[in-house]
């Protein structure tokens, strides 16, 4: 038996080709079943008629709103209107007697207004007018006011009467302060006024505004204030 041949002596460091790492691949099938990604035609078509029409309102919506905007600022500058005017002219009292036994409010009062109208091309529809007499906080008596048409750089003069008798509770300050002005028979009673308005710009007319108009009336027992 021939010898073995002798192995060749080795330094302890090998070199040779990288070793691969053994890898498995792995094969998902799609949900539609295919080989790839699937997509809806209808869901797909829908989303895209769904996002042309929000795109089309919103740009709808701006235009309407830039148009609108423009065409106030060209309102505005052409008509520029005003709020209408109002003031007391004068009012008298002839009675005004609180019940110390029962509260109850025993009042005369005629108050005359003028509305004036400071817009040179707008007039003014007065629908309604309802007026209100307060004193110190309690309303004790309301009116109606016929309605009325005004015209450029116009005025009007109203008038207006309460008339009767209400229950009115005060309170122990109020109370005093009736005493108080009873003194000098000058009390202070509030007028308030709710609107309801139109604004005619030529042949049109605008939707109704309701404006509130507040005057404080220091108004003497049988006498004028002006």
């Amino acid at each position: 038996m021939p010898p073995t041949p002798e192995q060749p002596h080795l330094n302890g460091a090998f070199y040779g080709p990288p070793i691969q790492p053994k890898t498995k691949s792995y094969y998902r099938p799609g949900r539609g079943g295919g080989g790839g990604p699937s997509c809806n035609p209808l869901t797909c078509c829908c989303s895209c008629i769904c996002s042309c029409i929000f795109n089309l309102i919103c740009q709808i919506l701006i235009t309407v709103g830039i148009f609108l905007a423009v065409v106030g600022v060209i309102f505005w500058f052409i008509f520029r209107p005003n709020v209408p005017k109002f003031h007391v002219a004068d009012a008298t009292l002839t009675r005004f007697t609180l019940s110390p036994t029962n509260n109850t409010l025993y009042y005369n009062l005629a108050v005359n207004m003028t509305f004036r109208n400071p817009n040179r091309r707008l007039g003014i529809y007065y629908d309604n007018i309802e007026a209100n007499a307060i004193y110190h906080g309690q309303r004790f008596s309301s009116a109606e006011v016929q309605g009325f048409y005004l015209g450029h750089k116009k005025e009007n003069n109203v008038s207006v009467a309460f008339k009767g008798e209400q229950l009115v509770v005060l309170g122990s300050g109020d109370k005093s302060k009736y005493d108080s002005e009873k003194v000098d028979d000058v009390y202070y009673i509030d007028l308030k006024l709710r609107l309801k308005i139109r604004f005619k710009v030529w042949f049109a007319k605008t939707p109704k505004f309701t404006p509130k108009f507040e005057c404080d009336l220091k108004v003497p027992l049988s006498s004028k204030v002006v």
